[in-house]
């Protein structure tokens, strides 16, 4: 494993901040100017050349200065950054954003995306996350018209989800709500993820078997879940954004970005990948993502819950030359207050 000398890291340092703040390549003499590191140009040019040789830096071109490569830009992430905190104003004015949208879980996490959007200068996005990660509470069948079925569901965490059906007979609504006293009752409390297995164990015994109505109740249920549980709803703001990063003047670069956008299962496979961390900001940078389509932005990110149960992620999408330092404590404290509002929203 590569150590880095103070020196060393002061001066990579000292590129990343130059280069984030402006885009172009960094010289030794800036670095030496700029951030009064008490050591000649010479001196700097050399550690520079160091930190190329180490996988740190690159050369854009022969005569030019350096940037960060995405191995510099994850050292300078994991042990070096500066967090900017939020001052007591822009902390308000989040607050204030947010205040009259507690009551509708749709519009709070489409207002998330906004906020995210306006506050970081880059594409606000908020994941809403697929039924298999939250339990059941409740479930009902309501009879629209003849052939069609509105099947709500309720997760203890409380969001809900319905879908509409199209079945083969035309079904009572007195019927349909004894199918849903025997469901609530078989899949109280179940992972949503295990629905599946639980009605394929109960359809093996003999009273379903033989009774129809277990029969239907299971079979409506199994299709209301095939549509619900894969489902999974992005909010997206800002967008034009991304515009204004230089990295995306390149005609080609726009096209594959804003073609990602566009097919939002992209963006959602990118934010599925940090459904795992259990708490805390987590960044993705390039190709860390594994998805070729996105290998040109990185992504901030951060869970939301409501109380202990994992509800989703929200994070900013932007140019791997973001300004973490000020974009990292925006995402955690809107993530924080997001999952307050959820748990305690009289109180916010």
């Amino acid at each position: 494993m590569i150590e880095l000398t103070k020196r060393d890291q002061a001066v990579l340092e000292a590129v990343v901040t130059d280069y984030i703040q402006t885009g172009e390549p960094v010289g030794s003499r800036t670095i030496s100017k700029r951030y009064g590191l008490k050591v000649s140009p010479a001196t700097i040019r050399n550690v520079m050349a160091d930190l190329e040789e180490m996988g740190f830096l690159q050369q854009p071109h022969t005569s030019a200065g350096r940037v960060p490569t995405e191995k510099g830009l994850r050292f300078y992430l994991d042990t070096l950054v500066q967090f900017r905190a939020l001052e007591n104003q822009e902390r308000a004015l989040i607050r204030e954003a947010f205040r009259g949208k507690e009551q509708d879980v749709k519009e709070l996490l489409q207002i998330t995306s906004q906020i995210l959007s306006s506050f970081c200068r880059q594409a606000g996005v908020v994941l809403w996350p697929r039924l298999t990660m939250a339990r059941l509470r409740h479930i009902e069948f309501i009879r629209l018209r003849p052939n069609q079925i509105m099947v709500i569901l309720i997760s203890k965490s409380g969001l809900v989800h319905h879908s509409v059906l199209v079945w083969e007979e035309d079904i009572p609504q007195n019927e349909l709500d004894k199918y849903s006293r025997y469901v609530n009752e078989l899949l109280e409390d179940v992972p949503l993820g295990d629905v599946k297995r639980r009605i394929l164990e109960e359809m093996r015994k003999e009273k379903v078997l033989f009774d129809q109505l277990y029969t239907r109740a299971l079979e409506i249920t199994t299709r209301a879940f095939q549509a619900n549980l894969e489902k999974s709803e992005l909010f997206i703001e800002g967008q034009t954004n991304l515009l204004n990063n230089p990295e995306f003047a390149d005609v080609d670069r726009l096209r594959r970005l804003l073609h990602a956008f566009e097919d939002k299962s992209r963006i959602i496979r990118l934010l599925d990948m940090t459904l795992k961390t259990s708490s805390g900001v987590r960044i993705i940078l390039g190709t860390e993502s594994e998805l070729k389509e996105l290998q040109e932005i990185s992504l901030i990110s951060s869970p939301y819950r409501r109380g202990d149960t994992l509800l989703g992620v929200l994070g900013v999408i932007g140019p791997v030359r973001m300004d973490y330092s000020r974009i990292i404590p925006v995402v955690e404290f809107t993530a924080g207050l997001l999952s307050q509002i959820l748990e305690e929203p009289e109180e916010v």
